[in-house]
């Protein structure tokens, strides 16, 4: 046994997994050369290798619940190639207005009928929440209406929704309680469905960054798009927000986060599904709006993350068929451990979702408006 397949196997199973194992959770190894590429490349190297097939696992997202219980991430030190990214994101500001655009021509532009196939019918690529029932698209609505319900939400309310995606959440407030709305995005293939999509109801599309936001709202929400901020922009998108937020305003953050502060984000995840994304922490957020909100209400959702990704795996899985038709294999298994690894990560409580509700210094409490 080589030394490097010897530490994989010893760290391994320190989280219960082992190598060639029976286990679901345990791996098939196919290419010895996989301990090396781990070791040195930590996330990065392992997820490579499973997109080229050398190796396997029958459930991707418990392996990776157990490794990150068993903090196994924190004890490979990996190689100094894996520092080059944070010293870019220290020296320069990776979510820049000239660089903003990157995340949407890189993942929200792919081929709408990709995340079609595994979305729910409003298409919310955001983390549902499964009260009460099992069912993605009932998770979906119960999602929408806890946050119509915390923004207290009226029919002459002027919403600005920050983020916006496929309008799918417009759609639903606009049908619901009937204000009007005013969607951000930077993504022309969602903003060109949204426009026929939501064709006849009170919304407006602006195409446009966050930095060039004008106009002054009622309620504000943002759902899902904080990821693409970046710490060294935290600030700023407050300031906006604040600058856009009528006196007696609520605003709504919704987030995956992260529970330590960090400048960047997992390699992989970087390079081959959200690059340039990072996950705030609480003491990030926190730090953003000294002096220009009062948070009111932190909810952490983070386990109804965990079962949103595996219902859009599943969905994932079973629409291959049709999607193999404009894909490879190798996206097949970059998507598959991009979506089982995170259900992992929420599982093992390596990763967040908070819903945030921020008001005015010296405007009225908020009543607790959870459901």
């Amino acid at each position: 046994m080589s030394r490097s397949k010897e530490i994989v196997s010893e760290l391994l199973s320190g989280a219960g997994i082992k190598l060639n194992g029976n286990s679901p959770y345990d791996i098939r190894v196919y290419n010895e050369k996989l301990y090396d590429r781990a070791l040195s490349m930590k996330n990065l190297g392992l997820g490579e290798a499973y997109m080229q097939g050398w190796w396997d696992c029958q459930s991707l997202d418990e392996f990776f619940s157990r490794l990150l219980c068993a903090g196994l991430v924190d004890k490979v030190r990996g190689s100094w190639k894996l520092f080059l990214p944070v010293i870019k994101a220290v020296i320069l500001n990776l979510q820049s207005l000239g660089r903003s655009r990157v995340i949407a021509h890189r993942h929200y532009n792919l081929d709408n009928d990709l995340f079609f196939s595994f979305l729910d019918p409003y298409n919310q690529y955001s983390c549902a929440y499964f009260k009460g029932t099992d069912n993605l698209e009932q998770a979906q609505i119960n999602k929408m209406d806890l946050i119509i319900a915390k923004l207290d939400l009226t029919p002459s309310d002027h919403v600005l929704d920050i983020g916006f995606g496929w309008g799918g959440f417009a759609k639903y407030m606009a049908e619901k309680v009937g204000c009007d709305i005013t969607g951000v995005n930077i993504s022309d293939e969602q903003i060109h469905f949204a426009r026929k999509d939501l064709k006849g109801l009170p919304i407006k599309i602006v195409n446009c960054d966050f930095r060039e936001i004008t106009g002054q709202f009622d309620k504000i929400v943002s759902v899902g798009m904080f990821e693409h901020v970046g710490y060294k922009n935290y600030r700023k998108f407050m300031e906006v927000v604040n600058k856009s937020l009528k006196k007696d305003g609520i605003f709504l953050l919704h987030t995956i986060g992260s529970n330590c502060s960090h400048i960047n984000s997992d390699g992989w995840i970087n390079k081959y599904i959200f690059p340039n994304g990072m996950l705030p922490s609480i003491a990030q957020i926190a730090r953003s709006v000294e002096g220009l909100f009062v948070i009111e209400d932190i909810h952490n959702l983070g386990a109804h993350y965990d079962k949103t990704l595996m219902a859009w795996n599943s969905n994932f899985q079973n629409a291959w068929f049709e999607l193999s038709r404009r894909y490879d294999q190798e996206f097949k298994r970059m998507w598959e451990y991009y979506l089982l690894s995170c259900a992992g990560a929420f599982r093992a409580r390596y990763n967040q979702l908070w819903q945030i509700v921020f008001s005015r210094p010296g405007c009225r409490p908020q009543p607790d408006r959870r459901m």
